[in-house]
């Protein structure tokens, strides 16, 4: 902290001293205890990646080189300071490249996007307010190229900090403060930009200040521990998303500004205003049609994760509910069956291996179930240990359908834990040709019932209309997969009153959980 205070203070006085002495003191000052600070910073903490530092601190001295000559020589020492200090952005860009290459998202292209356009809106109002009135001013060649130079050179380094900013987390202080340092430096620029041009007359002292506060920052910044982390790979998450939203109107803002203030320019300015508004327009389009495509693949997840279940990729109960009325052409004026499938003794695989081989069961078996559908049928996990199938099928078709499910869960599953033998129960409830307006509600109740039925009497599958008879033909209630095994079947319960849901369960019979 006193350091701190201590070099805010040294900045500070040519602010308030008039004396070129003490002016050049302090840049003396400044510059040499940043390359003291970014010494001390590397030593101390030994950074994986060091390379960026060392152009960090080779492109400050260059610059605060450049800046020495430029403020406290005569005019023949003019072609040395720029050299100087555009070899000074040139190390600075090169810096910044390695630092954000690691940083890059395979695929993701609109942060570059984003950068870009900041970058070019920057470069659009550069050449309106600053490079058009510079070239414009009869200058020396070398001085007018050079002067021209350094707002070109702004807008693409104010479009590697934006990519930087867009990419660092929180946690990176010293990325940060090098944001605020190059921050500073463009400040500085733009200054003496505007001192060229003629818009502003700014006194020299104030003119060199935020580049002193620069060089310090960087200083600073190599002395954090979150230094090490500049240059090196690092897992990121592109956001910000927002603010460079906000940053892209300003930069529209400003575009639609050009028209009026560029009234008095040539002919080659407004080409070039017209070319570089043509690929802002084109990149704020581009923007603007990944941003709707992005946005529709949010709502298509949103949506799928909302009708299916994670675990199995099959639609929930939810979805279910809905299938007779979100595609009712498909189903107006055919019969229609549903199958509702329950795994005997889940809960047992539960109790025994854990919910994580219980889900690994859940998952197969419902894989199992899909490759014994066909693909217009609707397959849905209802619930635990529980599916369903909906199908235009007749009664016959419907009891071969219910064979081959029961003839899928013959051949004992792989899991992590080993072979567990699984059997299923099968209700079957029916209906002849149905308006869109029939409710799926009746026909999941009555094949619920008759689920129950078959798996308290150990018949693989049953058909809810003849439990309604009171009819019990051999050709339709079939001896379960288990029985045939020669496993003994669980003795059969006196069956309740229907009344609905689970009202067949056998006394005694516990539920088996969801998973």
């Amino acid at each position: 902290m006193l350091v701190l205070i201590g070099v805010c203070t040294l900045i500070a006085l040519p602010l308030f001293i008039d004396s070129r002495l003490l002016a050049l003191a302090t840049v003396l000052v400044v510059i040499g205890g940043a390359q003291f600070m970014i010494a001390i910073g590397l030593r101390r903490h030994r950074p994986a990646q060091p390379l960026p530092w060392y152009l960090i601190s080779v492109s400050a001295l260059l610059s605060a080189v450049g800046t020495t000559l430029r403020e406290f020589t005569a005019n023949a020492a003019s072609p040395f300071d720029d050299i100087f200090t555009l070899a000074g952005y040139f190390g600075i860009g090169v810096a910044a490249t390695l630092w954000l290459r690691p940083r890059q998202v395979r695929g993701n292209y609109d942060l570059l996007l984003d950068s870009t356009l900041i970058g070019l809106g920057a470069l659009l109002a550069s050449w309106t307010f600053l490079i058009s009135p510079i070239l414009q001013a009869g200058a020396a060649t070398m001085n007018t190229v050079a002067a021209a130079t350094y707002p070109v050179l702004d807008a693409l380094l104010l479009t590697l900090v934006a990519h930087s900013v867009a990419t660092s987390t929180r946690s990176e202080t010293s990325l940060r403060l090098l944001h605020l340092a190059l921050f500073a430096v463009l400040v500085g620029d733009l200054g003496y930009s505007l001192d060229t041009v003629g818009t502003a007359t700014i006194g020299h002292e104030v003119l060199v200040t935020p580049l002193l506060v620069g060089y310090a920052t960087v200083g600073f910044a190599a002395l954090h521990p979150t230094m090490t982390s500049i240059g090196g790979p690092r897992r990121i998450h592109p956001h910000h998303s927002r603010q460079r939203a906000s940053f892209i109107a300003v930069t529209l803002i400003v575009a639609s500004l050009v028209p009026v203030v560029g009234s008095s320019l040539g002919t080659v300015d407004r080409i070039v205003v017209s070319s570089l508004f043509a690929l802002l327009l084109i990149g704020v389009l581009v923007r603007s049609e990944r941003a709707i495509q992005r946005s529709q693949r949010s709502e298509r997840r949103a949506q799928y994760q909302a009708d299916h279940d994670m675990l199995t990729g099959l639609l929930n109960r939810s979805a279910l509910l809905r299938a007779l009325n979100r595609n009712s052409e498909h189903w107006a004026g055919q019969p229609l069956c549903l199958l509702f499938i329950d795994l005997d003794g889940f809960k047992g695989v539960n109790d025994s291996y854990g919910h994580a081989v219980g889900d690994e069961l859940i998952a197969n078996a419902a894989s199992r179930i899909r490759r014994v559908v066909r693909r217009d049928d609707v397959v849905a996990r209802y619930g635990g240990d529980e599916f369903v199938v909906l199908a235009p099928l007749g009664r016959q078709e419907a009891s071969m359908l219910a064979e081959r499910l029961l003839g899928a869960f013959v051949r004992p599953f792989e899991l992590s834990a080993g072979e567990v033998p699984i059997t299923t129960s099968v209700g079957i409830a029916c209906t002849g040709p149905r308006t869109c307006d029939a409710s799926i509600y009746d026909l999941i109740r009555e094949a619920d019932s008759a689920m129950y039925h078959a798996k308290e009497y150990s018949l693989g599958y049953a058909f809810h209309d003849d439990m309604r008879q009171g009819t019990t033909p051999p050709s339709t209630w079939k001896t379960p997969p288990h029985t045939r095994r020669g496993t003994p079947a669980p003795a059969p319960a006196p069956a309740t009153a229907e009344t609905g849901r689970r009202s067949w369960r056998p006394a005694g019979q516990t539920t088996s959980t969801a998973v």
